[in-house]
């Protein structure tokens, strides 16, 4: 009876959300597809792990020595390598950059179904990337974009399913053991999503008794049990409710199976723009970084993507404020921690 009547008061007054759970199902059947598709290792095997390189031997020295994992990163280069090389000599149709991303994030890598073409991946990140491929292979569109679940975005690199992830990826110290991450190029933080009717006021006393969605694989996941398990985070929430993809989540909340989200600034807020019964709750209680992920070997690669953002930055016309402006300010604002690039800092390697 609890979950009836919770469900009836989930729905009540949430317009669309039959539509909107349905095309939701179907962006993770086609994710799921497109994240299989391709994909070198068979169930039950190990991923492949990267070979040695600069940015390998920095992994562990990062992983001991990580109190700014945004900071380790090498110094930005226009030069190719093998990495590069490889990439270019790929033929015909498949020299192509293979870029994991999201299909599901408003503002960031999404369909626009009302864009009139629903094949077309829009976003900050989908800019991104158009960047990157236009930098290294001169074409803007030579990119394959692949639709990665949250928690496959590390497996997809070790894998060679994709050559980088640009896809709303927190740089930090665990993940750095795996991958190699470039210089950030978003500022944001973890924060609490409900509806705006709900008792809860932001992350701390009032998520007591209430059940918490969250993607597998995220750094919220990650935040949310380890605050509960020193007692920052009231032991009687719920964190159990865990979702391939952020925007799944937003859908429990809308049928009333969950009472809240906890999720990066940058993607609540877009949810929150596209259904305005929810809205964030409380500050952000993290400082978090966005970075293009890629595998821990890939040196001339990661320092060329360092290059990239360096003149996505510095690009007055076309670059990274302009994309800002296109995708983000709507939802974010002028937010002084988000609406400017970070300044990157880089380790000084020989």
């Amino acid at each position: 009876m609890r979950n009836v009547r919770r469900l009836r008061a989930g729905l009540r007054g949430w317009g669309g959300v039959g539509a909107m759970a349905t095309l939701c199902a179907l962006a993770l059947v086609f994710a799921l597809v497109l994240t299989r598709a391709g994909s070198s290792a068979g169930p039950g095997k190990e991923p492949r792990t990267a070979g040695p390189g600069v940015t390998d031997a920095l992994g562990a020295k990062a992983a001991e020595e990580c109190d700014d994992p945004e900071k380790q990163t090498l110094t930005p280069s226009d030069a190719d390598g093998p990495v590069i090389d490889a990439i270019k000599a790929r033929p015909g149709e498949r020299r192509k950059l293979i870029v994991g991303i999201d299909q599901n994030s408003y503002g960031w890598g999404y369909r626009d179904p009302n864009s009139g073409d629903s094949a077309r991946l829009e976003g900050f990140d989908i800019d991104l990337a158009h960047r990157i491929a236009e930098d290294i292979l001169g074409d803007r569109n030579a990119v394959q974009f692949k639709a990665i679940p949250t928690d496959q975005r590390i497996p997809a690199i070790q894998d060679g399913r994709v050559d980088m992830i640009v896809r709303t990826m927190t740089i930090n110290c665990e993940r750095l053991e795996d991958v190699a991450f470039s210089a950030p190029y978003f500022t944001t933080g973890q924060q609490v999503l409900a509806p705006k009717t709900s008792p809860v006021k932001g992350y701390g006393p009032t998520l007591a008794d209430r059940e918490i969605c969250t993607a597998a694989g995220s750094t919220a996941y990650t935040n949310l049990k380890a605050d509960k398990a020193r007692g920052a985070l009231p032991r009687s929430a719920d964190i159990r409710t865990t979702v391939p993809n952020q925007l799944d989540c937003l859908v429990r909340l809308q049928l009333g199976e969950v009472d809240a989200v906890v999720t990066d600034a940058a993607l609540a807020a877009g949810q929150a723009a596209q259904d305005p019964t929810v809205e964030l709750k409380g500050d952000s209680f993290t400082t978090e970084y966005y970075g293009v992920a890629m595998k821990k070997d890939a040196d001339d690669l990661l320092r060329r993507v360092n290059q990239v953002l360096v003149d996505f930055g510095e690009d007055t016309e076309d670059g990274w404020r302009a994309s800002y402006e296109r995708w983000l300010a709507k939802t974010m604002g002028s937010d002084p921690g988000s609406s400017e690039p970070p300044a990157p800092e880089y380790l000084r390697v020989s």
